[in-house]
């Protein structure tokens, strides 16, 4: 069974794989910016040369810490995991591992079990099994969706999407079949990206790495460092803000993207939010919008790891670039996150939380609109991958080394 696709969408005529053809002599990048820099009309979507909200910057080290929050260790022995997702029904979660398992956790069981059936990653430095989710009609159709680091020629690798039903006992990934594949592939180990988020219509995008790559985030007849929107069978809306465009990807949301690590939808707005990795410094949260260009390598808050500027970058801001809604000077390395809406815990009410690998923590920022104030440090001590909240309102993480855990946070009463 195909995955339903959007009542109200146009269908394209043709497949994923026959739907981009790059054209004999592809427009010049300097030709791209002078169209991006101007206000446009894009397949019915507005374009505008900047966002009008200025950046919030992080209060870094003089963020407050909560002295509230009780944590539980659930699961110990994970092998470098990153992405979990709920199975309705109080039934338990999935879990990725890098390495390649996918495995199924139930509640009150010392460990989880092994799904077979998943795809062959190429589990190599930042790469392996990465994102796991539900379709928006599991409870019809039962298929769940994976992102994965997938081998390709010499040696490189790129993100790749597909999805499988999940049997009725969670023991095994039936008919799993490829949806999306990033091109071309150049990674060498970093900067995948993968993170996927289904909207209210059905829409599904998956947050891309440049690939350690950085002119490729500018480039639009490649997908490292984009926003790609995708119907669930992989096929592409005819809305697209680049559809019809000479050279350009068809796929492509937004671009200008260096490594994205979280994605959530916004339970209030309905909005699609990532964040994403800057190099030394420079890690922001950005609200992706149709054909937008955010910066990278262009625009940075961040210098390289020697400490030199980027080489591409002429400061934080240019023209037709959109600036990010908060920022960091000194990089968390932040990761998944997940917003709070739940009545659970009230003072976590109106938040989102975000997740913290170089700096080993879990970061809680109260959303206000399209801004973010009042960050706070919710939990230490660990690599956070992963963050999502339960259906029993808990905050659980994912901590990402050898002997990975599954924790879950609250509140004292």
């Amino acid at each position: 069974m195909k995955p339903a696709v959007p009542a109200t969408s146009r269908l394209p005529s043709l497949p994923l794989s026959f739907a981009y053809r790059p054209a004999r002599r592809l427009l010049s990048r300097s030709t791209f910016t002078n169209i991006l820099m101007a206000t446009v009309i894009v397949s019915g979507f507005h374009v505008a040369t900047a966002q009008a909200q200025a950046t919030t910057m992080s209060p870094g080290d003089k963020a407050p810490v909560a002295r509230n929050v009780t944590t539980e260790t659930l699961l110990k022995g994970l092998e470098h995991p990153w992405s979990m997702a709920f199975l309705p029904d109080n039934a338990g979660m999935l879990i990725t591992e890098r390495s390649g398992r996918l495995n199924y956790w139930k509640p009150g069981n010392d460990k989880p079990a092994v799904v077979s059936g998943s795809p062959k990653v190429w589990a190599s430095g930042q790469g392996g099994l990465l994102d796991v989710v539900l379709a928006p009609d599991f409870a019809k159709t039962r298929h769940i969706y994976l992102s994965y680091a997938e081998e390709g020629k010499d040696g490189k690798a790129g993100t790749a999407v597909g999805f499988g039903r999940l049997s009725d006992d969670n023991t095994r990934l039936e008919n799993f079949q490829v949806i999306f594949r990033q091109e071309p592939k150049l990674s060498v180990g970093n900067h995948f990206g993968s993170r996927i988020i289904f909207d209210r219509k059905g829409y599904m995008f998956i947050a891309l790495g440049e690939n350690d790559q950085r002119p490729t985030s500018q480039d639009l007849d490649k997908l490292q460092g984009k926003i790609v929107r995708l119907f669930p069978d992989g096929r592409i809306p005819q809305d697209n803000p680049f559809v019809g465009k000479q050279g350009v990807r068809p796929e492509i949301w937004s671009y200008g993207h260096r490594n994205q690590q979280g994605a959530a939808l916004n339970p209030w707005t309905g909005a699609l939010w990532t964040n994403e990795h800057g190099p030394r410094g420079g890690d922001e949260v950005n609200i992706p919008e149709p054909g937008k260009n955010y910066g990278w390598p262009l625009a940075t808050y961040g210098i390289n790891y020697s400490g030199l500027p980027i080489p591409e970058a002429k400061g934080t801001d240019g023209a037709g670039l959109t600036q990010p809604i908060y920022a960091w000077k000194v990089s968390p390395a932040i990761s998944g996150m997940a917003f709070y809406d739940h009545d659970r815990f009230a003072p976590w009410k109106q938040s989102v939380f975000i997740g913290a690998l170089a700096q080993q923590r879990l970061l809680n920022l109260k959303v206000d609109g399209t801004a973010l104030k009042d960050e706070q440090v919710i939990f230490e001590g660990e690599r956070i991958r992963d963050v999502k909240v339960g259906p029993d309102g808990y905050v659980y993480v994912l901590t990402d080394t050898g002997d990975g855990k599954l924790i879950r946070l609250g509140l004292q009463n």
